[in-house]
This record gives C-alpha cells, structure tokens and sequence, in this order.
C-alpha cells in the first residue's frame, strides 16, 4: 500500500517511513503541506498520517480542505496534543483516527490495520480465494500444500490481488502502489514480484494471470 506521511520532523518522519518500509508499505514523505498538496494532486493514497504543526501552516487546514474535496482518502492524525477537547475537534473535522505524540510503533500500526479495514469494510486480516488463505497480519499463504511466509513487497502485491480477484491490474498501477517517489524502480520489478508469488501459488488453484497488453489478474483455475 502507498502512504502520505505528513510531518517536519525529518528524525520521526524516517522512524515511520522505515518501519512502513519494513512491512513493504511506500511511504512518501511531505515535510510540509506545499509537498503534502503536491503529493496528493500527482497520486492517490491509501492512507494519509498527518502532524498538525507544520511550517506553513496548521494540518487542521490541511484536514479540512481534504474533506471537502473529492478524495475520501482516510487520515489519521499523529498530534502531540493529549486534550480531549483538542483530539475531540480533530476527530469532528474528519480525522479517521489519531495517535498522540510521542507514540508506539506497534500501536501506530495497530491504528493503521483498523483504519484501512474500516476502510475496505473488511473486519479481518484474511482473504480466502480458491482454497487458499492470505493472513496480512502474519504475512503468510495457507494452501493445501502448506504455509508460506510471505516477504514484505510480496505480502502488498498479493494483498492487491487477493482484494479484488478477476481485476485487472496494469503494471503502472501496481509500481504505484509499491513504491514511493523516491525509489528509482522499473516495471520488471513487478515481473520479478509476481513470478515469486506465482512460485508460492504453484500446485493451488490460485493462479497469476497475464492479460496480454493489459496486465495482470487473480482467477481461479479450478
């Protein structure tokens, strides 16, 4: 999945895009709302982490013109303010969630998985297709055959798939949702990360389909 990490502090805004990047997640990083507009304007993000004082200006703004567009992008608010008044404003203004400063990575996360579930309307970290089983949480595959142990990048392409079974999926879009501006990839990237999930599915049903011209999908060739 790609992120928009919205914070000045350049020490924390590495911790989280590092942690992220452990997990396989793409994380831009906007150290102020100029780059965090720019950002938004050029792609489109499964979630947005958003610090409130920024140096031009307040992330509430931010947060609000953001509602009122077009883009239902959900937002959680990394604040160092514990008030209930002020978490209570955030919350009203259309944050999805917020954590407060200074926080645990693990429960960063935490907040991060319920959101994007809320999100999906999935309550679970599993997807079951062609009798097989992706635990995002575990970052494991269930199949007849056995269990297998998913790497990071390998773990949020087959997310994508398995989230939407007979979708085609352009190799452009899935460069975008795998890696960041700042990573100077190629398309046979997502050759190489496919014929790895394609090995894993090898003996199940579950299977990686090219689509000549136009990319890839998930069927079932049972």
């Amino acid at each position: 999945m790609r992120f928009l990490l919205v914070e000045d502090n350049a020490q924390l805004a590495k911790a989280v895009s590092d942690r992220f990047a452990l997990d396989g997640h793409a994380v831009d990083h906007a150290a102020d709302l100029g780059d965090a507009q720019a950002f938004i304007e050029t792609t489109d993000y499964e979630l947005i982490l958003l610090d409130i004082m920024l140096p031009d200006g307040d992330g509430r703004d931010f947060l609000r013109r953001h509602r009122n567009s077009e883009k239902g992008t959900p937002v959680i608010v990394m604040t160092a303010r514990s008030q209930v008044s002020d978490r209570v404003s955030l919350l009203d203004l259309g944050a999805d969630d917020y954590v407060t400063k200074p926080f645990d990575f693990s429960e960063l996360e935490a907040r991060c998985r319920a959101v994007l579930r809320r999100q999906g309307g999935v309550a679970h970290n599993k997807f079951e297709f062609a009798g097989v089983t992706l635990d995002s949480l575990e970052g494991t595959l269930t199949t007849p055959l056995g269990v297998e142990t998913l790497r990071n990048r390998e773990l949020r392409l087959i997310e994508i798939f398995f989230a939407a079974p007979g979708q085609i999926f352009a190799k452009p879009h899935l460069m975008d949702r795998l890696f960041s501006f700042a990573e100077d990839v190629s398309e046979n990237a997502i050759e190489v990360y496919v014929a790895r999930i394609r090995k894993k599915l090898s003996g199940t049903h579950a299977k990686i389909e090219t689509v000549r011209g136009l990319g890839y999908r998930l069927v079932d060739q049972s």
